[in-house]
């Protein structure tokens, strides 16, 4: 018989699940799937125009969180504000590593990514492929429109990448409102090289785009 009270207690155990903050294991099941940018994204790129301001770097990402704590990163690279300009796709395999609580919001978690199964760059703009054949010629086919090349586990100039050493980045994790979150770059242009560079805010989030029907 539905009472006064029964509506009650429902409502308090309703109350209690939304306030109820995100466990690790919460975070790692909802993060499941397919995510992608709400718009093209603005970053600090390192590198300074002749005026010592840095560069806008401009892209698109597409993120699949795998069982297993894999995933898999897509971005790609533009040259202009809005998108239409492809430079570049740059394509990340490997495993999320979990470090804990991050103070940042309730829930959040620090993880570290490290791209220890792939990582591969396709030049989409012939300016960019003959960059690449100046200063990442060593060690490389020659570098031509379309043509995906792997730099897994080599030396690659323009992403500061070293032999036998897999890229690596100290990040945070937050879900929000359906929306997925990681850490803001730093205004300065330093990466996220370190634990002492972990980023302390959040970036522009990710929307879903598809939930694994089946576990992957």
């Amino acid at each position: 018989m539905w009472t006064r009270r029964t509506a009650l207690a429902l409502g308090l155990a309703v109350s209690t699940m939304k306030s109820r903050a995100m466990t690790l294991e919460d975070m790692k099941t909802q993060l499941l799937g397919d995510w992608g940018s709400l718009a093209p994204e603005l970053r600090p790129s390192g590198q300074k125009n002749p005026d010592g301001s840095l560069k806008p770097f401009h892209l698109r990402r597409e993120f699949r969180c795998l069982a297993a704590d894999r995933f898999e990163l897509l971005v790609t690279n533009c040259a202009d504000p809005l998108g239409r300009v492809p430079l570049a796709r740059i394509l990340i395999r490997g495993h999320m590593l979990w470090r804990g609580e991050h103070p940042i919001a309730p829930g959040a978690q620090k993880v570290d990514f490290i791209a220890d199964e792939a990582y591969e760059v396709t030049p989409l703009l012939q300016g960019f492929a003959d960059v690449l054949n100046q200063v990442a010629a060593q060690g490389y086919a020659t570098w031509t429109v379309g043509a995906t090349q792997s730099i897994f586990g080599k030396n690659f100039v323009p992403f500061g990448l070293v032999e036998g050493r897999h890229f690596k980045e100290y990040d945070l994790v937050h879900l929000s409102h359906g929306l997925l979150f990681w850490g803001a770059r730093h205004v300065d242009g330093r990466g996220f090289d370190t634990e002492e560079n972990r980023p302390t805010n959040l970036q522009i989030p990710l929307q879903r785009l598809q939930a694994p029907s089946t576990p992957p």
